[in-house]
C-alpha cells in the first residue's frame, strides 16, 4: 500500500524524485511508449472499433489501469515514487506549485509556445517530443487560451458531477448527456455546446495537451491521478451505484463490441472493469 499525495503537499525532495523518475523512463524510450500507447487508443465514437479510453463507460478504469502501468515503471526507477494529484479546483493558476521551475516548469513563450522553465523544457536537453500535435520536438502549453480564453473547472462543476447518481447512460459515447462518466469526462455536456472539467482542463493548458498524445506532457499524469480521485469520490458517495452498462449490449446496438461492460476485458491488458472499480489494496489518496 503506498500513498498518492496533492502536489502541492509534496516536498522538494519528492518532487525532485519524481522529475528524476519521470527523466530516467524518458531517456531509456520507456515513457514514450506510454505516449504511444495512449495514442493507439484514443479512439473517438465517430470510429468503428473498440473504444476503451474515451467518451466511453470504460473512461475510469481504462485510465486507472493505464497510470498503475505507468507508476508500476516509475517504481522500478524508484520504489519511493508515485503519481501525485492536481486538484484544479484549487490551484488553478499558472502561479500555481506545480509550475514551479523546480517541478513542471510554466506556460509556453508566446509565439510558438515552447517551455522555456523546468526540467521538461526541450533547451534542457532531456525532453524531445516525437510524434505531438505538431511537427516541433518541444514541449507546449498555452495557459488559458488567450486567442479564445477558457477557464479552468471550478467546485461547483465538479460537483454537479459528483451529485449525478447513474454512472453512464446509453448511447455510451461523447453525446450521452446525463451520467457521472460524461460530466467528468466532459464532452459537450453544457446543453452540447463547449466542453467541462476533464477536456476543459486538457484545453487550458493547450500545447501539448490539445491531442491523443497529451501524456507528452507529464502534467497529463497529475490530471488523470485527480480523475481517478474524484472517481473514488463518486463511489463513496453513491454506494449503491454501480458501474454501466452491467452487462454486454444486445445485437444491434451500435455500440455493440465498441464499449466495455462491467465483464468484457478491455485492451490492451485483457482486463475488464470490474477487475478495477477498487483501488484499496493497492494505493490511497491523502
Amino acid at each position: 500500500m503506498y500513498s498518492r499525495k496533492n502536489q502541492r503537499n509534496l516536498t522538494r525532495t519528492e518532487k525532485k524524485r519524481l522529475v528524476g523518475a519521470i527523466l530516467e523512463l524518458k531517456r531509456s524510450g520507456r515513457y514514450d511508449e506510454f505516449v504511444d500507447l495512449h495514442r493507439e487508443f484514443y479512439v473517438t465514437d465517430a470510429e468503428s472499433r473498440p473504444r476503451p479510453a474515451h467518451m466511453t463507460p470504460s473512461f475510469f478504469p481504462w485510465h486507472r489501469r493505464y497510470l498503475l502501468e505507468f507508476e508500476k515503471a516509475l517504481q522500478a526507477v524508484d520504489p519511493g515514487v508515485s503519481i501525485p494529484y492536481w486538484d484544479w479546483t484549487r490551484d488553478n493558476t499558472p502561479a500555481s506549485s506545480l509550475w514551479a521551475e523546480d517541478f513542471l516548469g510554466g506556460n509556453g513563450r508566446s509565439g510558438d509556445r515552447q517551455v522555456m522553465t523546468g526540467p521538461f523544457a526541450y533547451r534542457e536537453g532531456n525532453w524531445r517530443i516525437s510524434a505531438g500535435v505538431t511537427d516541433d520536438h518541444f514541449l507546449r502549453r498555452n495557459f488559458g487560451r488567450p486567442s479564445a480564453p477558457v477557464t479552468l473547472p471550478s467546485k461547483a462543476d465538479v460537483d454537479r458531477a459528483l451529485s449525478d447518481p447513474v454512472y453512464d447512460t446509453a448511447p455510451w459515447n461523447s453525446v450521452s448527456t446525463t451520467g457521472f462518466r460524461n460530466r467528468i469526462e466532459g464532452w459537450g455536456i453544457r446543453g452540447g455546446r463547449g466542453v467541462a472539467n476533464h477536456n476543459q482542463v486538457h484545453r487550458w493548458i493547450g500545447g501539448s495537451m490539445g491531442g491523443a498524445a497529451s501524456p507528452d506532457d507529464p502534467v497529463f499524469w497529475l490530471h488523470h491521478a485527480f480523475m481517478d480521485l474524484l472517481w473514488t469520490r463518486w463511489q463513496k458517495a453513491h454506494p449503491r451505484s454501480r458501474y454501466l452498462p452491467g452487462r454486454g449490449l444486445p445485437a444491434g446496438d451500435p455500440q455493440r463490441d465498441r464499449v466495455f461492460a462491467l465483464d468484457e476485458p478491455m485492451p490492451p491488458w485483457d482486463v475488464a472493469p470490474a477487475k478495477l472499480l477498487d483501488h484499496s489494496r493497492l494505493y490511497r489518496y491523502v
